[in-house]
């Protein structure tokens, strides 16, 4: 096999429905990863398959100069659903993508440089999005990269306060950090960051990637907080699966954004996709859905596993397991021997991110085989 880039899994999926998907063998597995979030509705859903299909007759992709319904449309509809004030749209393919265009419209709009991240914080893999993220192992082999960043420590009001100064562009942080290992942001640091910001005339960068849409119990996980950025980023579900991202800016933002641009901003197929899940996840009141059953299946965990386990965090459809040891031998098991597929959180965090549509059927199945794993 030619490709590279990423490390294999021993099981071939051919074809998905719902939160199941199917290998070549044609065994069934609860898809409880949702690949990273990317699949809200789960997979295969009639509504985003049927506008695909109407949009790929009519137009695939024409560049962003010239007007298209469906990209209008969509530029309408994250307006719209977007928190407080934020109404202008950028959209692009990927959320790294869209972290990069908030850290170049934040340096831009303010005139000053000093990016302030956090610790444990993932935004990305290009250059600009990898140089706010924390771990190493992501960037020492592509060094040098943005040498203006500066962390803190996540979750410390003080910290933060100190390292914001008349200097700062921007701050970006995740409401739950998602690759570091699922740790949600009190209301305290949220707010905190909101009004050190507003007085620097910083921005405040959401990095909502993987928390928006419905994930964590609200459309947008900076709700429960009552924050609103000045950039909000978003991408993973945005799609249903397609590739696309996502950023949302206040005018003062979008008013002073430079030059940037991207071939295959707005394209008509993707953003039909995307105004497809948007209209769903609120149509079938899913934040609500996730919600509850998030509650439930966290309760049940907790109930279940608590005892066995250092923590069980999270908001939502959003929820990390910290186990004692080898969440991969975990995840190994509830594949093979349960059906299961979940994902990792760094080396001790199962980590789940099913399709908003789980029911609590599905989360009874997930509790059942940790229950049998987990010693």
């Amino acid at each position: 096999m030619s490709g590279f880039v990423y490390s294999e899994k021993p099981i071939e999926i051919v074809e998905g429905d719902g939160p199941y998907l199917y290998d070549d063998q044609g065994t069934e597995y609860l898809d409880m990863g949702a690949s990273y979030a990317c699949v809200p509705l789960g997979h295969g859903h009639d509504v985003v398959t049927d506008t695909i299909e109407t949009q790929l007759s009519r137009l695939t992709y024409v560049q962003g100069s010239y007007p298209v319904a469906v990209r209008t449309q969509l530029y309408e509809t994250l307006g719209q659903v977007a928190p407080g004030d934020i109404e202008k749209v950028w959209l692009c393919n990927s959320g790294t993508e869209a972290n990069e265009a908030a850290l170049k419209f934040a340096r831009a709009a303010t005139g000053d440089t000093k990016i302030v991240a956090t610790t444990q914080g993932f935004h990305g893999r290009t250059m600009g999005a990898l140089s706010a993220t924390w771990k190493d192992k992501y960037k020492t082999p592509y060094g040098p990269l943005l040498d203006d960043v500066e962390f803190v420590p996540y979750g410390d009001e003080e910290a933060i306060v100190e390292a914001v100064d008349d200097q700062t562009a921007a701050v970006i942080v995740e409401p739950i950090q998602g690759e570091g290992g699922i740790n949600p942001a009190s209301t305290d640091f949220m707010r905190t960051i909101r009004d050190v910001t507003t007085e620097a005339n910083a921005a405040l960068i959401l990095d909502e990637v993987q928390t928006g849409l419905g994930r964590t119990g609200t459309l947008w996980a900076c709700e429960r907080t009552s924050v609103v950025p000045d950039i909000l980023t978003s991408a993973k579900g945005l799609g249903n699966g397609l590739p696309i991202g996502a950023t949302l800016c206040r005018d003062w933002i979008a008013e002073e954004y430079g030059d940037h641009a991207s071939t295959f901003s707005g394209n008509p197929l993707i953003s039909a996709a995307a105004q497809a899940t948007i209209s769903t996840i609120i149509d079938d009141e899913l934040p609500a859905h996730a919600a509850e059953v998030g509650a439930y299946l966290q309760k049940q965990l907790e109930t279940e596993v608590g005892n066995r386990v250092r923590d069980i965090r999270g908001e939502g459809l959003m929820l990390g397991v910290v186990v004692k040891r080898g969440a991969n031998r975990i995840l190994q098991e509830l594949a093979i021997n349960y059906g299961v597929l979940a994902l990792p959180a760094g080396r001790t965090v199962v980590r789940l991110l099913p399709p908003l549509t789980i029911d609590k059927n599905h989360a009874d199945h997930v509790v059942d085989a940790l229950g049998e794993i987990i010693d």
